[in-house]
C-alpha cells in the first residue's frame, strides 16, 4: 500500500481531529524504541564525558534521564490523541561518538495501543534537559535528530536500518 492509499489515523469521517477508537483492539505486547542526538562543542562534551558533570539542577545526564522518563509517562497529556498509557517500562541508553551524545529511550506496555510516542516524547525530553542544563555553558548545542526506531506489536512492526 502506498502512501497515497492511507489515511490518517487520528482525523474521523468529517476531517475533524479524533482520537483513534481503541476499544475492539485487542491487548498485545508492545515496545517502541526512539533515538535523540545532541550534539555539544568540544568544551561542553568534555566536561561531560570525563565524569557526570553535576550542574545546579543535579547530575546533567542522569536528570535528564529522569526528565526523559517523566516526559514519557506524560505523553498522553502533551500529545493531543494520545492515549494515556500506564508505562509497563522505560529505559534509556546514552552513547558517545564524538561529540555527540545519543540517547536512546525503549517504552513497553502490554495494551491495545503502541508506545511509539511514549519513546519518542522520552528521548526528546532527555535531549531537552541536557540543552536546559548545559545552555549555561554554551548555546552552540544542537539536537541534531530525534526519531523512531523500532516497534513492535500491534498491526504492523517496524526496525529502521541504521
Amino acid at each position: 500500500m502506498n502512501i497515497k492509499e492511507k489515511e490518517l489515523s487520528h482525523v474521523n469521517k468529517e476531517g475533524q481531529a479524533a482520537m483513534v477508537d481503541v476499544g475492539e483492539k485487542k491487548v498485545t505486547r508492545r515496545m517502541a524504541s526512539a533515538r535523540a542526538i545532541v550534539v555539544l562543542p568540544q568544551e561542553v562534551m568534555s566536561l561531560l564525558k570525563d565524569g557526570e558533570l553535576w550542574g545546579k539542577k543535579g547530575p546533567v545526564i542522569q536528570t535528564a534521564i529522569i526528565a526523559g522518563t517523566m516526559g514519557a509517562k506524560r505523553t498522553g497529556e502533551l500529545i493531543p490523541m494520545c492515549h494515556p498509557l500506564g508505562l509497563e517500562s522505560c529505559s534509556f541508553d546514552t552513547e558517545w561518538k564524538g561529540n555527540e551524545l545519543t540517547i536512546q529511550c525503549t517504552t513497553k506496555i502490554e495494551s491495545k495501543t503502541g508506545v511509539e510516542m511514549e519513546a519518542l516524547t522520552g528521548a526528546s525530553v532527555a535531549a531537552l534537559t541536557i540543552y536546559d542544563m548545559c545552555k549555561a555553558l554554551s548555546h552552540d548545542i544542537v539536537i541534531k535528530e530525534i526519531k523512531l526506531l523500532e516497534k513492535r506489536g500491534g498491526k504492523s512492526d517496524f526496525k529502521r536500518e541504521a
